[in-house]
């Protein structure tokens, strides 16, 4: 992850006034790479700063979140893919929005998959786009502001952090699951 950051941050002093534009691409690419969102905001952090990174990367995680409601709904391949991965990872479960939002905030939680849920969800583009930007606030912020702290905490502050994070998507599920459905 080091030689990773030193060798993206040379590439980006090299490319001067484009590297916003390159970094938003980085976040457009990321799955072809098999990079964690995580790992791409943390280098927007350490690139950028606080609220340039933070901003980049929600720019980044938008129009991704875009590009995946493109796909799924061209491809229906993909779409498949999506259901196939849902059935295997949530068998039989709804989640809320809020759910999905606390899922969005948790490392190495298939992004994709997330947003196939708001697309589930949601009945158009608009609608998907307004939520989907609103998930993707929070792990833009946190990503960038803590991701690095958090990778050099110890183990048991990390773990800490997702047994938390857990708890609150466990209590949003009893909570959303105590009341009446309606539709």
């Amino acid at each position: 992850m080091e030689q990773f950051d030193q060798s993206l941050e040379t590439f980006m002093d090299n490319v001067g006034w484009l590297a916003p534009l390159l970094f938003i691409l980085l976040h457009l690419l990321r799955p072809l790479l098999f990079l964690p969102v995580i790992a791409v905001c943390i280098a927007g952090g350490y690139l950028f700063g606080f609220f340039e990174g933070a901003l980049l990367s929600f720019i980044g995680l938008t129009l991704m979140s875009w590009v995946s409601y493109v796909l799924i709904n061209k491809f229906p391949k993909f779409q498949e893919k999506m259901r196939k991965l849902k059935d295997k990872i949530f068998p039989n479960r709804t989640l809320s929005v809020a759910q999905v939002m606390i899922l969005r905030i948790m490392p190495f939680v298939h992004f994709h998959l997330l947003s196939w849920y708001l697309m589930e969800m949601t009945k158009s583009l608009k609608e998907y786009m307004a939520i989907s930007a609103l998930g993707l606030i929070a792990p833009a912020i946190l990503y960038t502001a803590f991701g690095q702290s958090i990778s050099e905490f110890p183990w048991y502050v990390t773990a800490s952090m997702f047994i938390l994070l857990a708890a609150v998507f466990s209590f949003i599920e009893k909570w959303h699951n105590s009341r009446p459905q309606s539709d």
